[in-house]
């Protein structure tokens, strides 16, 4: 049904200027942008008081089902071969990255608009909500833009690299962003690679 330059039912046609408005074009100002306010947020303190762990595989289990809850769509923990630290003002190492695919309707680097940057926000917020609550266990956790998401994401077992450098996901169907931020913990993990 059409009323004048509006479309009904709401939805991704493409003769609606509002929707490619809301994909296309980017943001006046960034603070109208909520994944600007993730990325700008800091992390809290650790907790004194770390929880008693089941082992390594349990535990992997758990919080990967806690980052599905959350709206991943593939999770997968990297152990980290150069454990070098990933904090300038940080002395001490992370031996573990957890790597997290959002589902993406369009390509974050080709829609640079309100509507066209949700898979970077949800990412964000994912990633974000995982070292809040590992840093509640009583453990170290960071999130943090590595230079490297996609080659952690292979090592994590995520899927391969096309040739144009894009993971392409390991479970066929839909399209994936690899979040722009990664999970570093010390948190003892069962990882799927090496990274």
């Amino acid at each position: 049904m059409k009323i004048g330059p509006i479309t009904l039912p709401f939805g991704k046609t493409q003769e609606d200027p509002y929707w490619d408005a809301f994909i296309n074009r980017p943001p006046v100002d960034s603070r109208n942008a909520a994944d600007e306010i993730l990325r700008h947020a800091s992390g809290g303190a650790v907790n004194p008081r770390r929880v008693d762990l089941h082992t390594p595989e349990i535990t992997t289990a758990h919080l990967k089902q806690l980052a599905t809850f959350l709206g991943a769509e593939q999770v997968g923990i990297v152990r980290l071969k150069d454990a070098e630290p990933h904090d300038p003002t940080d002395s001490e190492s992370y031996p573990f990255a957890i790597v997290c695919t959002v589902k993406a309707d369009y390509d974050p680097r080709t829609a640079p608009g309100i509507g066209g940057q949700v898979p970077v926000r949800n990412g964000r917020y994912v990633t974000f909500i995982l070292a809040s609550y590992i840093r509640e266990m009583g453990y170290r956790a960071t999130n943090q833009e590595p230079g490297d998401a996609h080659r952690l994401a292979v090592a994590a077992g995520l899927g391969t690299l096309s040739r144009e450098g894009r993971p392409v996901p390991a479970t066929r169907g839909a399209h994936i962003h690899v979040a722009d931020e990664v999970v570093y913990t010390d948190l003892p993990l069962a990882p799927e690679g090496e990274g």
